[in-house]
């Protein structure tokens, strides 16, 4: 998730203008920057109450920095107005990095209760900011005359930035149409908040409770524990509780034997936000999306997506669907075959039982397609699993790859206080021993947790304040019974490689100015899925693929059968990725007064499917609309962002075999042309920088073992 925006909290000007002092606690750590290591957070001395009167005082403080900017009698320079801007709002910043961060990575309901409540606040102080006409004419002036007003090519970018941010925030609306583009505004964020708070107490409502171990059949024994230990903890002793993660299909659909109960996981997964219970959500999605157009309208664009897509590389609407739609009729064709092979496979299976046949489902695709792979590649996800333990798979394969292509190098602490006692941190060092940055490693899954796996940063790099970056990962992982190993899947392990390319993205920036960090949505996936090359690279494999018990290696056969099935099941992959981006689409390219209704929504969801070619039953959409949070978040209109990002991947993992793969040379080529640039240039200039030439189609195409018909 990107990092939370200086430019990022909420209007109190009645107080400021009142000249209210706050009560402050003495003791709130976040008045001031943490005495720890690189500004670590003092988890240990944090409390709850602390938030409210460091974010009032943060705001009031940069309303009255902004506003001494706008007011300044001085002529606009770019160090009295756009170097000032980047130096605004530190208290406020710290107080809502750290907020929003716990809020996704272990929330309870009094940080709820202050999302809610700081949400609309937020939303006003960003308008406060960017709809500042004073602040306004100063920019556009610096805008102007930025050829001659910048001292440096990321100084003129700087000023760019900020002066097409507040035009995108309306900065050039009528009076009228601001006070309506604020109350857009203030209404989506809360929204937002409403909509987090749903999913998450949908997900955990919908967790499936087993009456019997027998019921569990396929499962290890540890998972077994687990699910009893889960069920305990809601007072059901003596039953098994399977929690859901936030996608539409689930882990344990793999693995577990019992027909009957894989159908109710999967069902119990698919109605989650549609139920019409309190978590319902699909009221929530149409509201936004009608606010979402409205707001596109009073900027001028025909729709959400078309004012999203020209921030990003992709530009237009009509780039986007033309990628997804070239793809989408030979990843339908490629899961069909593959779900002919599995229905084969279903009625061989059932006949040699002696048993009825029966038609592949979506809950039935998992499990056999492991069954399948066993059969044609001789390995299933339970050969693995011994082989690929948690702390190996981190600080052996995950931190041992970044070491051999970067030189930099971990080590763990224990000093530090961590918000759950299983949260992992280490220091980075570079490549001459200097502290380079702190890692946070938080991977198990947990109810106060949001769904999913993401990046973010507590302390960003930042020359101007002299900070460097303290950055997590978060995963959701299921974590073992007491004092079993944590042992992952091949799904997870990608994930983690994939998690600590966006960390060493964030870490390696050295950008002068903090704002210029951010790239466009579907560039910033691209570094972070060149990392998962490393994740079956044979020389990172062979260390970090060891036997939790005995430490020995994974044999030789077993990782070349790794290597063979790499294109295994990505018709199925590529189609349910697919489904739900060409839902984004869809969902963000209507106009104004043409969003569906809640009631609407689930059979609009069903209209676009069938409309757009990629209906196949047995593979539903990742996501389907009500637990989307992608798209109610920083992806909306952006989730084709991984499958941009993944050509560019693809063609980078290329050339980085082409020279050699593993080396020092190709990190320091990708670290020096593209890691530390940020955004401070032009993000397609950069890979061409890099790679030499234009992105190529085609090495995506030859790994996920798709064959597009040319038109």
């Amino acid at each position: 998730m990107p990092a939370t925006s200086r430019l990022a909290p909420f209007l109190l000007s009645t107080l400021l203008a009142s000249g209210l002092a706050w009560a402050q606690p003495s003791d709130n750590p976040l008045l001031a920057p943490s005495p720890l290591a690189l500004q670590y957070p003092q988890f240990d001395k944090l409390r709850d109450e602390h938030f409210a009167p460091a974010l009032d005082r943060g705001m009031a403080e940069q309303l009255a920095e902004v506003q001494a900017i706008a007011d300044n009698p001085a002529a606009p320079s770019f160090d009295n107005t756009i170097l000032a801007l980047e130096k605004s709002g530190r208290l406020l910043s710290r107080a809502t990095t750290l907020l929003f961060n716990l809020i996704g990575a272990d929330v309870n309901p009094a940080r709820q209760q202050l999302q809610t409540d700081y949400a609309p606040k937020l939303s006003a102080q960003r308008d406060a900011v960017l709809l500042n006409p004073k602040l306004f004419a100063r920019v556009e002036a610096l805008y102007a005359a930025r050829d001659k007003a910048a001292p440096n090519a990321e100084a003129k970018r700087l000023i760019e930035r900020y002066h097409r941010d507040m035009v995108r925030a309306g900065a050039r609306l009528n009076d009228e149409q601001k006070a309506r583009m604020k109350a857009i505004n203030a209404e989506l964020a809360t929204l937002g908040a409403q909509f987090n708070k749903a999913v998450l107490a949908e997900v955990n409502d919908s967790a499936v409770v087993v009456d019997s171990a027998e019921e569990l059949a396929g499962l290890s024994p540890a998972q077994i524990a687990a699910a009893a230990d889960a069920a305990r903890t809601r007072g059901l002793d003596g039953k098994y509780l399977i929690a859901l993660l936030n996608t539409t299909i689930q882990p344990f659909e793999t693995e577990l034997q019992n027909r009957a109960l894989r159908q109710r996981l999967h069902e119990a997964s698919v109605a989650r936000g549609a139920r019409g219970n309190a978590n319902d959500t699909t009221g929530i999605v149409s509201r936004v999306l009608v606010l979402r157009e409205e707001r596109a309208a009073l900027l001028g664009y025909a729709t959400p997506a078309a004012f999203v897509l020209e921030e990003e590389t992709a530009k237009s609407t009509d780039t986007v669907n033309a990628l997804l739609r070239q793809l989408a009729p030979a990843a339908v064709a490629s899961a069909r075959t593959e779900a002919a092979e599995l229905q084969r496979l279903i009625d061989g299976d059932q006949a040699a039982k002696g048993q009825p046949g029966f038609a592949l489902q979506p809950w039935d695709w998992s499990f056999y397609a492991d069954k399948l792979r066993a059969t044609k590649y001789g390995f299933d996800e339970s050969q693995l699993k011994p082989y690929l333990e948690i702390g190996s798979v981190l600080e052996r394969g995950v931190f041992f790859a970044a070491q051999q292509l970067y030189g930099i190098s971990f080590k763990r602490r224990t000093d530090l206080p961590v918000y759950r006692d299983d949260v992992r941190v280490y220091d980075v060092f570079d490549t001459h021993g200097k502290q380079l940055a702190i890692f946070i490693a938080d991977m198990y899954a947990r109810p106060s947790k949001r769904g999913g796996a993401w990046m973010n940063s507590y302390v960003s790099q930042n020359p101007l304040e002299g900070t460097q970056p303290v950055v997590a990962n978060h995963l959701n992982i299921p974590k073992p019974a007491a004092g079993e190993p944590t042992l992952l899947t091949w799904d997870e392990v990608n994930t983690m490689f994939h998690e600590f390319g966006h960390a060493l993205h964030y870490m390696f920036n050295k950008g002068r100015y903090p704002s210029l960090a951010r790239v466009p949505r579907d560039f910033v996936e691209y570094p972070s899925q060149v990392n998962e090359v490393w994740a079956d690279w044979p020389s990172v494999l062979a260390n970090y693929a060891r036997h939790y018990q005995t430490g020995a290696p994974m044999p030789r056969e077993l990782l070349d059968k790794v290597a063979r099935a790499k294109r295994f099941n990505q018709g199925y992959a590529t189609l349910s990725y697919l489904g739900a981006a060409i839902l984004d689409q869809r969902l963000h390219q209507l106009g104004a007064g043409q969003a569906p209704s809640a009631d609407k929504l689930m059979g609009f969801e069903a209209q676009v499917l069938k409309e757009e070619g990629v209906d196949f039953a047995p593979v539903p959409p990742r996501y389907r609309t009500p637990y989307f949070s992608h798209i109610m978040g920083g992806y909306a209109a952006g989730y084709y962002a991984y499958i941009w990002s993944e050509v560019l991947d693809a063609d980078t993992v290329g050339w980085l075999k082409a020279h050699g793969g593993l080396k020092r040379a190709n990190g320091d080529a990708l670290r020096g042309k593209l890691l530390s640039r940020g955004g401070g240039e032009d993000a397609m200039l950069l890979f061409r920088n890099l790679v030499g030439h234009e992105p190529d189609i085609k090495p995506l195409l030859e790994r996920r073992g798709l064959v597009v018909q040319k038109p």
